[in-house]
């Protein structure tokens, strides 16, 4: 992916997105033509001169200074996620450390990793990388995220893929409930690799194929929205047992640069940890989930 357009597609629509009032402007200038801010009000607020800042809305972050990075993460109001992405757009400019560093780490899960998702008997885990891959699950797992892992999508091209399924498989929007939002979410996510890891060829290669397929896919990346995945909600419906609201934690995997550890659990007493219990006993048996009776 090319790094300048990154840059200046992203500061460009975050400008977009800062109103005067907003900024706390009381001089708006009369008849705005573009919107959001201006690019000489983003670098009054940044405390940088016009011409500074047009140099690095046209995509030349190498050698900017933390201060400054600092300065325009606050004229923009970036939020955790913009910010995190900002200085990774940053990094990426400036230096080919990171890419050398990101192409050493290893996709593959160690045994220790399978051996403690096997262990998590009662909560559906997985561990997935920066792409969306899931690149390892528990039995649990696999069942209630079955659509997904005997998707078509999975099948045309292993590892099974979120973003593949969400995009590509109709099936995805009856399982997932809330599919607009978790498809903002993925798109999201990616965006936000892509800022980490420009040079990822099977991430240039994946978004190129979703663009190209998908016109829901195109419009989410061109809004250049990124943010963090750490914990949350999610609504399913499950071709099984029906409907399931599962809370998850994703955990970063500190050993292994780049992979997250996703758990889900359902509350104490619901309906949900009562048919995840179902599926789990499903799983333990050897005609497991294959041979469970479907959902009307």
């Amino acid at each position: 992916m090319d790094n300048r357009s990154e840059i200046r597609d992203f500061l460009t629509t975050r400008r977009a997105k800062i109103t005067p009032e907003r900024a706390g402007l009381t001089d708006y200038g009369g008849h705005r033509r573009v919107a959001g801010l201006r690019r000489e009000e983003v670098a009054l607020l940044a405390g940088v001169s016009v011409d500074y800042y047009t140099k690095l809305e046209r995509g030349d972050l190498k050698g900017v200074s933390d201060s400054v990075l600092e300065a325009l993460a606050r004229a923009l109001q970036l939020d955790e996620a913009e910010h995190a992405h900002l200085l990774d757009l940053a990094r990426a400019a400036g230096t080919l450390t990171a890419r050398a560093r990101r192409r050493s780490a290893g996709q593959h899960v160690r045994p220790g990793v399978q051996r403690v998702l096997d262990a998590m008997s009662t909560a559906p885990a997985y561990v997935r990388n920066g792409r969306l891959d899931l690149l390892a699950a528990n039995p649990l797992g696999r069942a209630v995220f079955a659509p997904l892992f005997d998707s078509p999508t999975t099948t045309a091209a292993r590892p099974a893929n979120i973003a593949r399924f969400i995009f590509l498989d109709p099936a995805a929007r009856d399982f997932y409930v809330d599919w607009e939002q978790l498809a903002c979410d993925t798109v999201a996510l990616l965006r936000g690799e892509a800022g980490r890891d420009p040079y990822d060829r099977a991430l240039t290669e994946l978004v190129g194929q979703l663009s190209t397929i998908s016109d829901s896919f195109r419009t989410r990346w061109a809004a250049h929205n990124v943010r963090l995945h750490r914990s949350g909600v999610k609504h399913l419906h499950h071709p099984v047992v029906g409907d399931l609201t599962l809370t998850y934690e994703s955990l970063e995997l500190t050993a292994d640069q780049g992979l997250r550890l996703n758990a889900y659990t359902a509350e104490s007493g619901t309906a949900s940890q009562e048919a995840l219990g179902l599926l789990a006993s499903w799983t333990a048996t050897p005609a497991g989930v294959a041979n469970a009776p479907e959902v009307s």
